[in-house]
C-alpha cells in the first residue's frame, strides 16, 4: 500500500510540473509578446519599490511600521528589560529609535540596485515569476541583490550611528547595563544586526506590493499590468 501511495505522489508531482512547464511555454502565444510580458513584470517590481520601499526611507519609516520595525537582538532584550526596571525607559527608547533611524538612512541605496536587477531580468525570469509562488518576484530580487545591498547598507548604517550619536547612546546604554551587579556583559555587533534587519524590512515591503498586484485587480494600474497578470489569474 505504501509503495502505491508513493507512486501516486510521484506521478502527481510530475503532472503538476508538466502543467506549469506547459503554461510557461504557452505564455508567448496568449496575445502578448515576450517583451510585453517582461515589461509587465518589470513594471510590477518598479511599483513595489516606488510604493513601498521608498516609504521606509522617510522619517520613522521603520520605527512606526510594525511590519518592519527593528527590535532589539535577543542578547539586548535583557538589557532593555533591566534598564526599564531601574527607571531608564527613556534611554532604552532612545536606543531603539536610533537603530531604526540608521536603517532609514540606508534604504535609499536600495532603489538603484533594485532597478539594475530589474533591467537585467530575462524573459525566462519573467515567465518563471509570473507562474511562480505569490512572492516569486520578491525572491528574485532577494537572490539577485542581497549581497550588493548588504555591502551598500552596512557602511551607511555605521556612519548613521556616528551621525545621530547612536554609537555613543549604545555605548552608554550597554555600559550602564554591564555595570549592574550580577549581569553578564554584552557587546553585540549592532551594525551587522541592523543591516540584516533593514534588508528583511525592504524585502517584506516588496512582498506586500507583489501580493497586492497579484491578488487585487485594482492594484494593476496600467493596461500592461492588467494584461500580464490576467495570465496568472
Amino acid at each position: 500500500m505504501f509503495k502505491k501511495i508513493l507512486f501516486l505522489v510521484v506521478i502527481f508531482q510530475f503532472s503538476a510540473c508538466a502543467q506549469i512547464k506547459q503554461l510557461v511555454n504557452q505564455l508567448p502565444n496568449v496575445g502578448l509578446t515576450n517583451e510585453q510580458i517582461g515589461n509587465g513584470l518589470k513594471e510590477a517590481l518598479n511599483n513595489g519599490i516606488t510604493n513601498q520601499v521608498t516609504t521606509l526611507a522617510l522619517k520613522d519609516g521603520f520605527y512606526k511600521n510594525e511590519m518592519v520595525k527593528i527590535l532589539l537582538p535577543d542578547e539586548l532584550q535583557k538589557v532593555d528589560k533591566t534598564l526599564r526596571s531601574i527607571g531608564l525607559s527613556n534611554l532604552a527608547d532612545e536606543g531603539l529609535k536610533v537603530l531604526n533611524s540608521a536603517a532609514e538612512d540606508a534604504v535609499g541605496e536600495a532603489i538603484p540596485i533594485f532597478s539594475s536587477a530589474i533591467k537585467g531580468m530575462t524573459f525566462t525570469d519573467a515567465k518563471n515569476i509570473l507562474v511562480g509562488d505569490k512572492n516569486a518576484a520578491t525572491m528574485y530580487l532577494q537572490k539577485t541583490t542581497s549581497d550588493e545591498l548588504y555591502q551598500k547598507f552596512n557602511p551607511i548604517i555605521k556612519n548613521s550611528f556616528q551621525k545621530v550619536g547612536a554609537d555613543k547612546i549604545w555605548a552608554n546604554l550597554i555600559s550602564k547595563y554591564n555595570s549592574i551587579p550580577f549581569t553578564n556583559d554584552v557587546n553585540p555587533n549592532l551594525t551587522d544586526y541592523v543591516t540584516q534587519e533593514a534588508l528583511k524590512g525592504v524585502f517584506t515591503m516588496v512582498a506586500v506590493e507583489e501580493l497586492e498586484i497579484r491578488s487585487k485587480v485594482n492594484k494593476r494600474t496600467s493596461d500592461l499590468l492588467r494584461s500580464v497578470f490576467a495570465l496568472q489569474d
